[in-house]
């Protein structure tokens, strides 16, 4: 029976029954607890834990889940899997134990062609909770009495196994589960207490019937009471049943993974043999398969349902999953591209059961095969590093160094799940500790860097002690003038009670216009003045929240704690930060409509007539890309669209759609800015233009990578747009009267230009080394006798680069003829010296070694240099040390005796 059957039987099972059909919720979950929905009764947990009422008493739903804290035993057992579906039947209030066990009964053993799973009933085990005197004796007698399953196929199990609780205070219960005897091929007898392998886990029944007052572990809580109204939870592993109506050994053989897994065998050129046995010579090969083939279906899932790779959070799980498949299949021996040929595989396995795997494949298969480019690469960058690293600790007997580590992080961008995984595969431990403290290190560096330029050296108690007067009020999104009280002065740190002209300050107010810095846009500057005194504003920041702070320069007189204060925005300044803010939310709206919804934002910057925006997106943009992104914006902006904000709770603003930046913390009441409608909806506390035609016009300066599945795209905006339109326009006038030809015909004409140019320099290049070779008869005689070597030593002057100098010095050696010969010859390209050194068989036995001498002259020329004994090449700085560095070499061959 295929999988999609399964879960078609499941759902018409339980409809059949009166249970509402509850479609699956996305990978990614809405609790805020969780990155992804890890279990089927997830979306039910506020009707399950009676936060909410449910819209209906009985619900059935086959909920994709996802989890990872088990990662590295993927493969490994026939238990463990990343993506997995939980078949699910619930009730609230309604039916309880005999009702939940009557159903799983019936719909297991009821035959394949009555809507059931056949399965035979005397291979069906279960257990109740039994826990010292603590005994589920009425889910026992159900078992017995009404489904007539034989005592002995009823075993009793504690709290570790049979009860669940949410971990807190809430509802629990005790749990009866259901087992599959595989046989005793599998293992002994005795059932599930005797051996989970042979007596596989397929259903759990949760019966929600108590309250529980005080959660202190898994196993130790106290029961205040009964439930008023009972809940049943449960859940049947799909994959788990699916390997027992299919006969396969583990869920990565079954329908909806094993197609992937035989893809990736037929790639490899290995054989696949279901090994389970560590010690099975096949056993390491089998679990590099089942990793592809789970890895693969769980990132076509969660690219599906909206994830994208990133360096945080479920991105990262995401990128993990991509990068263990691609190394796996790196280990079985396939280098290059894999996932364009093992994608479609799962897409294929899947769609039927999830129709929008085929639906949105361009979008999901662009996602991941980006992602492995760019995994590609940095395997390609960083196992030598790696392996250098390994070799040494291995050497030394040590583990490799958490510094090692960080470097391969920092430098080469090398995950360090990745660096433990390879290293352990090596044999060899890392310092895993000492890299998370360096780690730690550099955000706390980072942070500080950051606090320091923002906020000096204030202590921040400072802040915190003018805030307990209450929040700075912030008018700034109806005014850009206000009328308000000086509330603090800060001066190096400390609160002063005046400051005087020319001293920086930090001033707070009861209320003001001036915006913070926040959400990436810039913050405001202007002047603030008073009776006797003006202070001007350079930058302002929310050092806590609700504080707005002020830093500033009094131009004149002197200004006092509590004096009153007319608090005044640059309106120009105001104006152009924010069209760069309302053409950030445009920019991000025209990148959806160009490239599709997963060109998430992962960060933005704007100031007055400029905006930067970072995206997730796995490649360069192409040319065709940007000018649409760039046409699409500059039409929404002479539309004229408005721009509008309203103030709601945070899940009516989720609920209609509006996105938010991920990992930013947000409070129950948000601001959203729309831009014509839905067309653009964001959470955001920025100021914005009324409408968009205020913005004048944008232009993209450029796009570029800002990290692994990242990129960039500038902009000017309003006024900066024109000026940098007009220098462009300056710019192709003067390149047009320069070549004298029309603007139209420019490209045509550079083009030909540069042709031209690099045929010159080839000529000259090809006249220099004839010149060269011309003159190595020449120099032939200057050879001198040191100390029974041929020494030649010869400056060529100006050479095209160490090419030429290596081909004149071979041909300088082989014509010296038999006997100790030595060439040295140095030169000068792009106003630096070179020296490039080559010796025969002869002089290498003698002890002349061309690696070390190139070290000697380089030294002496202000560089470095090295290289094998019969050549080696070197460069330097000083080409006025080009005689001495000749000299030295003679002085060393004449020496090595």
């Amino acid at each position: 029976m295929k999988s999609h059957e399964i879960a078609r039987r499941w759902t018409e099972f339980f409809s059949s029954r009166g249970h509402s059909v509850v479609p699956s919720a996305s990978l990614v979950s809405n609790d805020p607890s969780l990155l992804f929905t890890v279990a089927g009764m997830v979306p039910f947990i506020p009707y399950l834990t009676a936060r909410q009422t449910p819209p209906y008493n009985r619900a059935v739903s086959v909920q994709k889940c996802i989890r990872t804290a088990d990662i590295e035993e993927v493969g490994k057992t026939a238990r463990h899997g990343t993506f997995f579906q939980m078949c699910g039947n619930f009730s609230f209030g309604d039916y309880f134990k005999e009702g939940a066990i009557t159903f799983a009964w019936d719909l297991l053993t009821s035959p394949v062609e009555q809507g059931g799973y056949g399965l035979p009933a005397e291979r069906l085990w279960v257990t109740v909770y039994e826990d010292g005197d603590e005994r589920d004796d009425e889910a026992r007698a159900i078992w017995r009495d009404k489904i007539g399953l034989p005592n002995e196929r009823i075993q009793g199990t504690g709290k570790a196994d049979n009860y669940w609780h949410a971990g807190q205070a809430g509802p629990g219960g005790p749990c009866s589960e259901i087992y599959y005897d595989r046989g005793p091929a599998y293992g002994i007898e005795g059932g599930p207490v005797a051996d989970e392998t042979r007596y596989i886990e397929l259903w759990n029944l949760v019966f929600m019937q108590y309250q529980l007052s005080e959660v202190r572990s898994k196993e130790d809580f106290d029961i205040s009471g009964e439930l008023p109204s009972k809940n049943i939870d449960t859940g049947l592993g799909m994959e788990r049943l699916a390997m027992i109506l299919q006969g396969v050994d583990n869920m990565y053989e079954t329908d909806q993974v094993r197609p992937v897994l035989d893809a990736a065998a037929a790639l490899s050129g290995k054989e696949y043999t279901s090994a389970e046995a560590d010690d099975d010579p096949h056993h390491t090969d089998d679990v590099r398969m089942r990793v592809v083939a789970d890895h693969i279906r769980s990132a076509l899932m969660l690219i599906s349902d909206g994830v994208t790779p990133s360096n945080e959070g479920r991105g990262y799980v995401l990128r993990r999953l991509i990068r263990r498949a691609v190394r796996a299949m790196r280990l079985l021996g396939v280098e290059r591209a894999c996932l364009p040929e093992l994608l479609p595989v799962s897409r294929d396995a899947m769609k039927q059961t999830y129709p929008e795997v085929e639906t949105d494949f361009e979008r999901i298969s662009r996602v991941a095969y980006a992602e492995e480019k760019s995994f590609l690469r940095t395997i390609a960058s960083g196992t030598a590093r790696l392996e250098e690293s390994v070799a040494t600790s291995k050497a030394s007997g040590s583990s490799l160094s958490g510094a090692d580590a960080f470097t391969l992080h920092d430098t080469y961008g090398f995950p360090i799940d990745l660096t433990l995984e390879m290293a352990e595969e090596a044999g060899v431990k890392v310092d895993e500790a000492g890299f998370r403290t360096l780690m730690k290190e550099q955000r706390e560096r980072a942070q500080a860097d950051a606090k320091q330029k923002k906020l000096g050296h204030a202590d921040m108690s400072v802040f915190n002690s003018l805030l307990a007067a209450g929040n700075t009020a912030f008018t700034g999104y109806d005014e850009l003038t206000t009328e308000s009280t000086v509330r603090g002065i800060i001066k190096d740190g400390a609160n002063v009670p005046a400051a005087k002209a020319a001293e920086e300050i930090e001033l707070v107010l009861d209320a003001t216009p001036f915006y913070a810095e926040a959400g990436g846009q810039a913050a405001d500057v202007g002047m603030i003045t008073g009776d006797g005194y003006v202070v001007e504003v350079l930058d302002v920041q929310s050092p806590v929240r609700g504080l707005i702070v002020h830093k500033g320069i009094v131009r004149e007189g002197e200004v006092s704690d509590g004096a009153r204060a007319l608090a005044a925005v640059d309106p120009q300044r105001r104006q152009s930060a924010e069209q760069a803010h309302s053409g950030t939310h445009i920019v991000h709206a025209a990148l959806h409509e160009v490239l599709g919804p997963e060109a998430l934002q992962r960060g933005s910057f704007n100031k007055a007539g400029y905006l930067r925006f970072d995206f997730a997106w796995g490649e360069g943009l192409s040319q065709a890309a940007r000018s649409e992104v760039e046409e699409v914006s500059n039409l929404a902006i002479r539309n004229d669209f408005p721009v509008e904000t309203k103030v709601m709770p945070l899940q009516q603003a989720k609920d209609m759609g509006a996105t938010a930046l991920f990992g930013e913390a947000y409070g129950d009441r948000v601001r959203v800015v729309e831009i014509n409608g839905a067309w653009s909806r964001e959470l955001c506390g920025g100021t914005h233009v009324g409408s968009t035609s205020r913005i004048g016009s944008l232009t993209l300066l450029g796009e570029q990578s800002v990290g692994s599945g990242n990129r960039r795209v500038e902009a000017f905006v309003g006024m900066e747009a024109f000026r940098h339109l007009a220098a462009e326009r300056a710019l192709v006038t003067e390149l047009s009267d320069m070549l004298k030809v029309p603007s139209a015909q420019l490209p045509e004409r550079i083009s030909a230009t540069l042709g031209k140019l690099k045929t010159a320099e080839k000529e000259l290049e090809r006249l220099r080394r004839e010149q060269l070779a011309a003159s190595a008869s020449a120099l032939l005689s200057s050879a001198r006798d040191v100390a029974g070597v041929r020494l030649l030593t010869h400056d060529a002057g100006e050479i095209g680069g160490a090419d030429d100098l290596r081909s004149l010095a071979l041909d300088l050696r082989n014509r010296l003829g038999s006997g100790p010969s030595v060439v040295a010859l140095t030169g000068r390209s792009k106003d630096r010296p070179l020296v490039l050194v080559a010796t025969n068989e002869e002089a290498r036995a003698s002890g002349v070694k061309a690696g070390a001498l190139v070290k000697l002259a380089a030294g002496i020329l202000g560089g470095g240099g090295g290289g094998k004994d019969d050549v080696a090449q070197g460069g330097g700085s000083d080409t006025g040390q080009i005689e001495s560095a000749l000299s030295a070499i003679a002085d060393a061959v004449a020496r090595r005796s």
